[in-house]
């Protein structure tokens, strides 16, 4: 398994990969979005290395109470995205992340929300963390969204593992 954002060192996004247990380099720089911002819970927080997931700690990110929030990294080239994870909030509402869905691919149609969905989260205990099989779905993008309802997306820690789609080029047989 290859984690290409549950490494993270700082707010920085200074991060370190690994690949097949090989360090493939430092200071690569995600860029993370989301619909709104609540308080001082920027995207950047929901990878920042850290599983804290009571809010005085600071490391969750959280939306305001909008319609159909979302959250969203870019990976910055397309990967085949094996599982992601993620850690919910512990001291408050952990049913807040009850049916938000994880979509990956490369389009930013509806800010990344159109893309193909690999899971539904169902129900996260309170400070726990549920790792979801996305079976080498390819995308740059991957989504957390809570699509029909208004509400906050609070997300202590989301955890990508995958690796470089390598696009294979087709060979001519004569």
């Amino acid at each position: 398994m290859h984690c290409l954002l549950c490494c993270g060192l700082s707010l920085t996004l200074n991060f370190i990969l690994l690949f097949r247990e090989t360090w493939l380099g430092k200071n690569n720089v995600w860029k993370v979005a989301q619909s709104s911002l609540y308080g001082r819970a920027v995207p950047e927080k929901a990878i920042d290395g850290n599983r804290a997931s009571k809010w005085r700690q600071g490391s969750c990110a959280c939306t305001r109470k909008d319609l159909k929030p979302w959250w969203r990294v870019d990976l910055l080239k397309t990967h085949k995205v094996n599982y992601v994870t993620i850690t919910n909030r512990k001291d408050c509402c952990p049913q807040r992340i009850n049916g938000a869905e994880i979509h990956i691919g490369d389009s930013l149609s509806d800010n990344g929300n159109k893309n193909p969905r690999c899971a539904v989260v169902s129900t996260i205990s309170a400070g726990g963390t549920q790792t979801f099989k996305c079976n080498g779905m390819r995308g740059r993008y991957v989504n957390i969204v809570i699509p029909g309802k208004r509400q906050y997306l609070t997300l202590c820690e989301v955890e990508v593992y995958g690796e470089p789609a390598r696009d294979i080029v087709p060979t001519v047989l004569l």
